[in-house]
């Protein structure tokens, strides 16, 4: 086959690729959670045997007793929507925090706040966004509550309120089993230190340690880096390090410390004291009940520390089994042989190209991520070329009242990066019009990317107009047009013709731009491509779901651009 053929005929093959590839996969389960389902007491842990305990801080916040349940007031709760705690959280820090295989947010941070709200009587609504917005997204009300093992630090508390403590943390070291670095105090400037933007561990090794971390927008990829080499540690909570790490990776947990910021609690808006105290009365209902050892036990079974219970000071004291017990009982036989480390090739295979998650992702990539990406693009699209077209007028217009305008939205909205402007509208212009939106960003996020897109094909509508010859006007107002008819029957459609090809790269940017709006809070059913391909990558720990969206985004975009030069060269030698 020529060359000539095979660029003719790979937008097909790629097509096809995506067919057999969707069509193997109908037959594959759904129903796997892989890391986001409840581990149970098999994988039940003691508390740290090499555990630094030099930082331990002091609990400052926990409240004496609650306000009793039967005195909570609901219907006197400032909520985003009456009767419905709408909770913004994460879907990649499993077994706290994750979107299972069905598409529900779950984990235990999250199932604990299901059985808040079942005793305070409200319908919990979750959301998915991004750690590194969610605290401002809270502090903003976009949110009710943040669920996401957020750890209340003194910072954070200037931006946000905090219940009672749920949960408790350590950081864990994570590196080579083999390596030279054993612990915190190894660490050195000349590491490469891996951490999570905006988390607790990212300040921890910035301010305690004194380090300059590598920073990673989520745990998954975190790890993925690790294990490629490209940093020599990860600094990570416990039960995502425990939950990551498996056989044959050559990775283990080095050293443990324990949270140097007090306890994990959900956040709230700053000074919503009714809020605060309806959250702990039903926490410390749920501890009282026993639903809260019942969750902790399926979730996340290790030993509490010594001194530390769930809820406020009076909640009981939950009833738990005896962790330590069975996690020596269902410990590894010391005599049997360690799994060897995988090589580099055969850990970059299963990394990327993985059969059996390909398999899973792509019935969930097409139903969910597709439709909803094509949405995404074509809204701004329409909407954007439309704005552009205005202000490429607009651009050449004579009248500087129309010129300046056009020319300081474009240097504008050029030079700001596409998630600060979608950030911008999302969250400035969201409580603006939340009666229109219902508080659901989707459509703000298009509008967003549509600002952006006008800038760009303003500029390639200005470019394709003005490289039409000056002839061509001069020629239409000699036959008695007018210049605005001479503009739109002459000149600009020629301009348009002559700039398709850029136009269609304009609209292939939009298509992966689509991802950024998850930045914004989404429902699971709002979920582009990218972002369900790496819900996937959290669910099981591999990147080859992220492979799997990248396939159906060349399928969508390859194709697009072969028909856009084929339609663009029929045009340039006068063909219909």
């Amino acid at each position: 086959m020529s060359l000539h053929e095979l660029r003719r005929r790979l937008p097909a093959l790629i097509l096809v690729l995506i067919a057999v590839l969707a069509l193997a996969a109908c037959g594959s389960s759904s129903g796997d959670d892989g890391l986001c389902a409840p581990p149970g007491l098999s994988s039940a842990t003691a508390a740290p045997e090499n555990l630094n305990t030099s930082e331990q801080a002091v609990d400052q916040f926990t409240t004496p007793d609650v306000v009793p349940l039967d005195q909570i007031d609901v219907a006197a709760l400032r909520l985003a929507e009456p009767g419905t705690l709408t909770v913004g959280t994460l879907s990649d820090a499993p077994p706290s925090i994750c979107l299972n295989g069905s598409g529900t947010y779950t984990g235990f941070d999250n199932e604990l706040l299901k059985a808040v709200g079942e005793k305070l009587g409200l319908e919990v609504k979750f959301v998915g966004t991004e750690f590194a917005g969610l605290l401002s997204q809270v502090a903003n009300r976009r949110f009710d509550v943040g669920s996401s093992s957020i750890t209340t630090t003194e910072e954070r508390r200037q931006t946000v309120g905090f219940t009672n403590g749920y949960d408790f943390g350590y950081f864990s070291l994570v590196g080579s089993q083999d390596g030279q670095i054993r612990g915190f105090s190894d660490l050195g400037p000349s590491h490469r230190i891996g951490v999570v933007q905006g988390t607790v561990q990212d300040d921890f090794v910035t301010n305690t340690l004194d380090l300059d971390p590598v920073k990673f927008p989520d745990y998954a990829t975190a790890y993925a880096n690790l294990k490629s080499g490209q940093i020599d540690v990860w600094v990570a909570p416990s039960q995502q390090a425990e939950g990551a790490i498996n056989e044959g990776d050559g990775m283990a947990i080095l050293e443990d410390t324990f949270s140097v910021n007090n306890f994990v609690g959900w956040a709230t808006p700053l000074g919503d004291q009714a809020l605060i105290d309806a959250l702990n009365s039903g926490l410390d209902a749920v501890i009282a009940d026993g639903t809260w050892a019942e969750l902790y036990t399926d979730w996340v079974p290790r030993e509490l520390p010594e001194g530390w219970k769930p809820g406020s000071k009076a909640a009981p004291q939950p009833e738990l089994p005896d962790f330590r017990a069975i996690a020596a009982e269902n410990a590894t036989d010391p005599q049997s042989p360690a799994v060897a480390s995988k090589g580099t090739l055969a850990q970059l295979k299963d990394t990327f190209f993985n059969w059996d998650l390909y398999k899973k992702a792509f019935p969930e990539l097409i139903k969910t991520g597709l439709p909803n990406t094509i949405i995404l693009a074509l809204a701004s699209g329409v909407i954007g070329t439309i704005a552009g077209m205005l202000l490429a007028v607009a651009g050449i217009s004579r009248s500087r009242w129309l010129r300046w305008p056009a020319r300081i939205y474009t240097d504008v909205f050029r030079g700001l990066p596409a998630v600060v402007v979608i950030l911008i509208i999302g969250l400035g212009v969201g409580p603006l019009v939340q009666n229109l939106t219902g508080g659901n960003p989707y459509w703000l996020g298009a509008l967003a990317l549509a600002l952006l897109a006008a800038a760009y094909i303003g500029e390639i509508f200005r470019s394709g107009i003005q490289s039409v010859e000056a002839g061509q006007m001069e020629a239409a107002r000699a036959l008695g047009l007018s210049y605005r008819r001479s503009m739109a029957l002459v000149v600009i459609p020629q301009g348009v013709r002559r700039v398709l090809p850029a136009l269609m790269n304009q609209f292939i940017v939009l298509i992966k731009d689509s991802s950024l709006i998850y930045f914004l809070g989404l429902l699971a059913t709002q979920r582009e491509l990218f972002a369900v391909g790496r819900d996937l990558n959290a669910q099981t720990g591999n990147l080859s779901p992220l492979v799997a969206a990248g396939l159906v985004y060349l399928a969508l975009t390859v194709p697009l651009t072969h028909l856009v030069n084929h339609i663009d060269k029929r045009l340039r030698t006068g063909k219909a």
